[in-house]
């Protein structure tokens, strides 16, 4: 399933805290995209048709809730971005970021953290 990015803020709202009623994510998140009412609502109900959320009647509305886990959707998203760049390999998405912008010691260290975990895992 493809959660576009404005449909992502919703979703961020919902990991954040659920069950949640339209008006808190409205009041959430709004504002500051520069949304109106309606368009948010426009995005939760394009996220119940995908089956991204579930919406449970309580009293006279709605409460909404993830369907999808951010980890699960971090990964599709994570694996799509190297299908679609980098042919799904890691380590040129890595040199094209070093290459790009500056890492610092701290990124350096992780990295060969990392390495060595993979390392040690096989």
């Amino acid at each position: 399933m493809r959660i576009s990015g404005a449909e992502s803020q919703v979703m961020e709202a919902l990991w954040r805290r659920s069950p949640c009623a339209a008006e808190d994510i409205i009041g959430e998140i709004a504002e500051p995209q520069g949304w109106t009412e309606a368009t948010v609502k426009s995005l939760l109900n394009r996220l119940l048709k995908k089956g991204a959320v579930a919406a449970e009647k309580d009293g006279r509305r709605f409460l909404y809730r993830p369907l999808v886990s951010r980890q699960d959707y971090v990964q599709t998203e994570s694996q799509g971005l190297l299908d679609r760049l980098f042919d799904g390999r890691l380590a040129p998405l890595v040199s094209h970021l070093s290459q790009r912008q500056a890492l610092s010691d701290e990124d350096i260290a992780e990295l060969k953290r990392l390495v060595e975990d993979l390392d040690h895992g096989r």
